[in-house]
């Protein structure tokens, strides 16, 4: 009953209202917010917050969604691994139904093949003792807040000294890609609400050269409506008072530092790529992590290398998934959004992740949002 209520406490339409009333009243001057994580869309979609702030609060879409920004040869690299004999390939969420250049995870799994939709990695131990004569190919995506749980899963295969387990690496790392976005030149961006599970573990340290750098307030948010209400009222205040810091709205959870004990793990067995390819970002350097050279047997892009695809592969030329993530367009100036791309058929990344801009807008679109097509 407590937790029931104490989450009920942070969506008080009471509380809700008494925030947007503060920031109509103190809110002087247009302020474009990208919201990092797509937790905070979907936050914003669902309770309809656009519709409570004022017409000077312009929330814009960011690249916080993993399964969104993977590029098609990733998806391509897991299918083709997914169609080796004797080979079990394991993933998480909604990679399943991410469409690679000609087909999907899941459809490869209705034709036969052994792919497996995990809870938790640590399942791939299972997985790989009860089938000993079989290759288990753990496919690993998300952000900073994943990458712990395949540190442990990479630690616990040691451990087990399992040799019939591997690693196709896709862990990616926000404040890259926030300085790719700001860097290019035509970022309309006057703020940040920054991730809240990533910080938990990275500590909202890092996004400090960013503020200094661009001049641009970021306030870490939680992802309960009045967070979010909370958060913006806070950037008002910095632009009001012309400062560019970072603050922690969400000091419940996040510190400055972070989890040190998350963070020494990963830096046990992962180092930066030199490049990694965003989906309709393009290149951003150090952006992505891979597994270190003294564990080279575990990963699956150096053991199984003269299986994976080689060639870099765009999105349909209809789809503008890559705008959206660069906080350029929303899911309502895509001319094939609602129409030939649905969730059951989703022609881009954005439409098929739950945490897709692209799937907020379907999900909750019937409310009169800010910058819907008439």
């Amino acid at each position: 009953m407590f937790e029931v209520d104490l989450i009920e406490g942070f969506r008080d339409p009471e509380h809700m209202k008494a925030l947007a009333a503060l920031i109509k009243k103190e809110c002087k001057s247009k302020i474009n917010i990208m919201e990092v994580c797509g937790g905070h869309t979907h936050t914003i979609m669902k309770f309809g917050l656009s519709q409570i702030l004022p017409d000077l609060i312009e929330f814009v879409h960011g690249p916080g969604c993993p399964v969104c920004i993977m590029p098609k040869e990733r998806i391509d690299h897991a299918i083709a691994l997914a169609s080796m004999p004797n080979t079990i390939l394991a993933t998480l969420g909604d990679m399943i139904r991410v469409p690679g250049s000609k087909t999907s995870l899941q459809k490869l799994r209705a034709e036969g093949k052994d792919i497996r939709s995990l809870y938790s990695p640590l399942d791939v131990i299972k997985i790989a003792q009860e089938n000993p004569d079989k290759n288990v190919v753990f496919f690993a995506i998300g952000f900073e807040t994943t990458t712990p749980m395949s540190a442990v899963l990479m630690q616990q295969a040691i451990a087990h000294k399992l040799t019939n387990v591997f690693f196709h690496i896709n862990h990616v790392t926000v404040p890259e890609a926030v300085e790719a976005i700001m860097g290019d030149g035509n970022a309309l961006i006057d703020a940040f609400l920054g991730p809240s599970h990533v910080s938990v573990i990275t500590g909202y340290k890092i996004y400090e050269p960013i503020a200094e750098k661009y001049h641009t307030p970021i306030v870490v948010a939680g992802f309960e409506p009045t967070d979010v209400m909370e958060s913006v009222l806070r950037i008002v205040r910095q632009v009001n008072e012309g400062k560019s810091v970072v603050d922690n709205e969400y000091a419940r959870a996040v510190s400055r530092e972070g989890n040190l004990k998350a963070q020494e793990l990963i830096n046990t067995y992962f180092e930066k790529r030199d490049h990694f390819r965003w989906r309709g970002i393009g290149d951003i350097p150090k952006s992505a992590l891979k597994l270190k050279a003294e564990y080279a047997a575990f990963d699956a892009e150096i053991v199984f290398d003269a299986v994976l695809p080689k060639t870099e592969l765009n999105d349909h030329k209809m789809c503008i998934c890559g705008e959206i993530l660069k906080g350029r367009a929303k899911p309502f100036d895509c001319k094939v959004f609602g129409k030939a791309c649905t969730p059951t058929n989703p022609m881009g990344s954005c439409m098929v992740s739950s945490e897709g801009a692209c799937s907020a807008y379907f999900k909750y679109g019937k409310l009169n949002l800010k910058g819907a097509r008439a």
